[in-house]
């Protein structure tokens, strides 16, 4: 092994260990964190949610630096799960975003040091709106702590970084106790996952949520659709030009009278018969798989599963028939 070699593999071990040491320094400071919010900080926990629960503005999370970056995720959270919130950088607060704060909102201030120049000056017009306000810093004597209504504790032992310099198990701990505050406000505030998804339109379980049977189904023209009298040859006719690889039957009214499929069309022939003189009536299946309209379209989706079928019947309240909706419907819909 030559020596650059030699050099690389100890420095690869040494990554190793700086790493499991990292993750231990991190997670013992979060087990502290968590034995603080169970004794010492468990009231002005409690307080902080009170006043997010009672305000009637919005969240309004500020810091700089590397605790400016954790405060959008946190304002980014309480915006995804049911509470109003925003992030405002100081700096920029003090040259009129500030103007976005209204004495009916609730200001988290985040300082590790809890001495931050930039944050320090917007607070005096902070306190002045009477605006509540919610202080997270490693030091509770510190001029944030002292001036807060409500202050939680960030402290850690030490940073995993090994000159005990860059914010790391600080940052990580503040990311976690304000990830707590939102998941206990979500809580109280009933938050489900259909609230979730209104703010998530366009993730996964947005579509799975918010869509319907309606927003999918294939209407008008492109049902398959026969009445009970018409020869089988002429259904078949009707099953290719739709392509849904089946067609509803229904009576004058309209209401779903059967079903025949294509798989229907191979097990009928195995055996001799003439399709000339045969009407859909005489082979369709007489009870078939529907679903309403106004139904979630991954409820569609369970029906086909548990069914092993690939098409559906849409009908209204009523029972008529409204609209038809394939596998592949769904799939294009991105609901599977």
């Amino acid at each position: 092994m030559t020596a650059t070699d030699d050099v690389i593999e100890k420095a690869a071990l040494r990554a190793v260990q700086l790493a499991t040491d990292t993750l231990q320094i991190e997670a013992d400071a979060l087990i502290a964190l968590q034995a603080r919010l169970n004794q010492e900080d468990a009231a002005g926990f409690a307080q902080a949610v009170r006043l997010v629960l009672a305000c009637k503005g919005r969240v309004v999370v500020s810091g700089i630096g590397k605790s400016g970056h954790i405060a959008r995720k946190i304002a980014a959270t309480f915006a995804s799960t049911g509470t109003p919130a925003f992030f405002v950088h100081p700096a920029e607060a003090a040259h009129g975003d500030l103007g976005m704060v209204t004495p009916q909102d609730v200001f988290i201030a985040i300082s590790y040091s809890g001495e931050a120049a930039e944050l320090m000056s917007i607070l005096p017009i902070i306190k002045r709106l009477g605006v509540k306000l919610i202080s997270l810093t490693g030091n509770p004597t510190s001029s944030l702590g002292k001036i807060a209504d409500v202050h939680l504790s960030l402290q850690v032992d030490k940073e995993a970084c090994p000159l005990n310099l860059a914010p790391t198990a600080s940052t990580t701990v503040t990311l976690a106790l304000g990830d707590a505050l939102a998941v206990a406000v979500l809580d109280a505030r009933g938050f489900r996952e259909e609230d979730f998804a209104r703010s998530h339109p366009g993730g996964a379980l947005g579509r799975r949520l918010l869509t319907y049977v309606k927003d999918v189904m294939r209407t008008g023209d492109a049902i398959p659709c026969v009445a009970p009298d018409t020869k089988l040859t002429s259904a078949l006719l009707e099953i290719t030009k739709k392509g849904m690889a089946m067609t509803a039957v229904v009576d004058t009214d309209h209401h779903i009278v059967g079903v025949f499929t294509d798989g229907d069309l191979r097990r009928l022939m195995e055996g001799a018969c003439d399709f000339t003189q045969i009407s859909i009536a005489d082979v369709m299946h007489t009870k078939p798989r529907s679903i309403r309209a106004d139904q979630l379209a991954v409820e569609a989706v369970e029906v086909m599963e548990t069914y092993r079928i690939n098409q559906l019947l849409v009908t209204d309240a009523q029972g008529k028939l409204v609209g038809a909706l394939h596998i592949h419907d769904l799939t294009r819909a991105k609901v599977i």
